[in-house]
C-alpha cells in the first residue's frame, strides 16, 4: 500500500502525459495501483479518511476482513457478480450483486455467508428472480475492496488484481479457485467410448470445466491452478479443463460438486 503523497505524485505524472508504465517506473508504484488510483479519480471516488471502517481505506491497510471469505467472494464476483452505484453519486454507495441459480441452495448459503463475513456491518439481501436469486449488499467500500469494477462487461475491459489482492490470492488460492468454479465452473462425469474388437466399451471419469469469455479472468484461474500444481489444459477458446485423475482429486479436496 502507498501513502497519500505517493498517490498524489503518481497522478501528477499521469497529468503530465506519461503512460502508466512510464509513471510506474519513475515513482516506484505498481501499474495496478496506478490504474486503481486513476479509475477512482475518474469515477469521483475520493480517498476515504484514515478512520474509515473499510479494511482497505486506511494507510497502511488493516486486515480485518476474513481472507478466505474475501478470496472466495472475489472468485464469485469475477464470475457472476457486478458492482454498480446506488442513488446519489455524492453518497458514493455501491451495490455488490451476485446471481446464484435456485438449483444450488448450498452455493446461495455460502455466497451469503461470505458477503456477510467481508462486510459484517452491512445488510445482505436475497432477492428472488426467475430461476435464480440475486444476493446483494450495499456499502461505500466495495470500490475499495474490488477495484476491478468499471464501465461495461468484464470481458470488454482489463481485469488485473491489485498487489494486495495478488498476495491474498497467493496465500488463499483454494478459496479463490472455489469461488471461480462455483460461479463459472462445473464438475461432471465425462463419458468416453473406446472401440474394441469385442465391442465398444464406455468409460466415465470426473472432470472440471471453467468457462469465462474474459482472457484475464481465465488467466487468473490458471495461474492459481499452477500455483497449487494442478494440471489443466485449454479445452477451447473460453473453457479450461481439469481432467487428470490426480488434478481432479486435488480440486475435490476443496471444491467438489455444487450443491
Amino acid at each position: 500500500m502507498y501513502d497519500t503523497r505517493t498517490r498524489e505524485r503518481a497522478l501528477a505524472l499521469l497529468d503530465q502525459g506519461l503512460t502508466v508504465s512510464e509513471a510506474s517506473r519513475r515513482s516506484g508504484a505498481s501499474r495496478s495501483a496506478f490504474r486503481e488510483w486513476h479509475f477512482r479519480r475518474c469515477a469521483g471516488i475520493a480517498p476515504a479518511a484514515p478512520k474509515a471502517e473499510c479494511p482497505r481505506c486506511s494507510i497502511p491497510p488493516t486486515e480485518r476482513e476474513d481472507p478466505t471469505a474475501y478470496t472466495y467472494l472475489l472468485g464469485l464476483y469475477l464470475g457472476d457478480g457486478c458492482i454498480s452505484r446506488v442513488g446519489d453519486r455524492k453518497k458514493r454507495v455501491w451495490s455488490l450483486r451476485i446471481i446464484c441459480a435456485d438449483a444450488w441452495p448450498g452455493l446461495i448459503a455460502e455466497c451469503t455467508a461470505a458477503m456477510r463475513a467481508v462486510r459484517p456491518a452491512n445488510k445482505v439481501r436475497i432477492v428472488p428472480k426467475q430461476g435464480c436469486v440475486e444476493i446483494n449488499c450495499y456499502s461505500k467500500h466495495w470500490a475499495c475492496l474490488f477495484p476491478q469494477l468499471g464501465e461495461g462487461k468484464k470481458h470488454s475491459r482489463r481485469i488485473e488484481l491489485a498487489d494486495w489482492q495478488q498476495r491474498l490470492v497467493h496465500d488463499h488460492a483454494p478459496a479463490f479457485i472455489r469461488g471461480l468454479l462455483h460461479s463459472d465452473g462445473t464438475r461432471f462425469l465425462n463419458h468416453v467410448r473406446r472401440p474394441s474388437p469385442s465391442g465398444d466399451r464406455w468409460y466415465e471419469y470426473p472432470r472440471y470445466n471453467f468457462t469465462n469469455v474474459s482472457d484475464d479472468i481465465r488467466d487468473l484461474f490458471t495461474r492459481a491452478l499452477d500455483h497449487l500444481g494442478i494440471a489443466w489444459r485449454q479445452m477451447n477458446k473460453v473453457t479450461i479443463s481439469v481432467a487428470r485423475a490426480e488434478a481432479v482429486a486435488r480440486l475435490d479436496e476443496f471444491v467438489g460438486p455444487k450443491y
